[in-house]
């Protein structure tokens, strides 16, 4: 029957003393309140970064439909190409106003919701609706610069309290459905996303 042999004392004293040595060369852990927290997550770099994309996107569609086409609708009562593009641009300077950014005046926005409509309402052609997406987009990059530091901030628009970082992820949110929106309506009319073109 094999009998396990017992380790010869000195053996045991040479282990717990290599043991000891190696435990002695660990650093010890720093002291609680030294301990440091990670970064914060720059949640407004990472909007800024969805609402660069979107931008890319939506203005290449806009730039892409054919100008006879600005007109077309999916379904009576639904925005045309033309109305969604230029939605996108009132509501780029809207949402920005709601958080106390000022918007520039020759667009005629103010926080009286019918400026807004008067902004949509507009017979503009495909040149000048691409010409004041562009610029909303600028816009939206400032106001989003100028808002960094105050993410926290509470503000109230029509009786309901809003924070500046939740109105900043509903405006990057809307602008994510209109860009479906507008690959769909690319689509039925038989425009590729220039994202989507074959390379070369």
């Amino acid at each position: 029957m094999y009998r396990r042999r017992s380790r010869h004392p000195a053996h045991s004293a040479a282990l717990a003393l290599i043991a000891a040595g190696l435990l002695g060369c660990q650093p010890a852990p720093p002291p609680a309140d030294e301990v440091s927290e990670p970064p914060p997550r720059d949640l407004l770099a990472d909007l800024a970064t969805q609402t660069d994309q979107a931008e890319e996107k939506i203005l290449g569609l806009a730039r892409a439909i054919p100008e006879e086409d600005y007109m077309w609708r999916p379904a009576s009562g639904v925005r045309s190409v033309a109305e969604v593009l230029i939605h996108i641009a009132a509501d780029n300077y809207f949402l920005p106003l709601l958080m106390g950014v000022e918007v520039p005046a020759p667009t005629g926005i103010t926080l009286d919701f019918a400026t807004v409509q008067a902004y949509q309402d507009r017979d503009i052609p495909k040149e000048q609706i691409v010409a004041e997406l562009e610029e909303s987009f600028r816009f939206l990059d400032g106001a989003m610069a100028e808002t960094r530091g105050d993410l926290n901030r509470p503000f109230e628009f029509g009786g309901t309290e809003f924070e500046v970082g939740s109105m900043w992820v509903m405006a990057i949110t809307h602008l994510h459905e209109h860009l479906g929106q507008m690959i769909a309506y690319a689509r039925s009319n038989d425009v590729t996303p220039p994202w989507s073109m074959p390379a070369g």
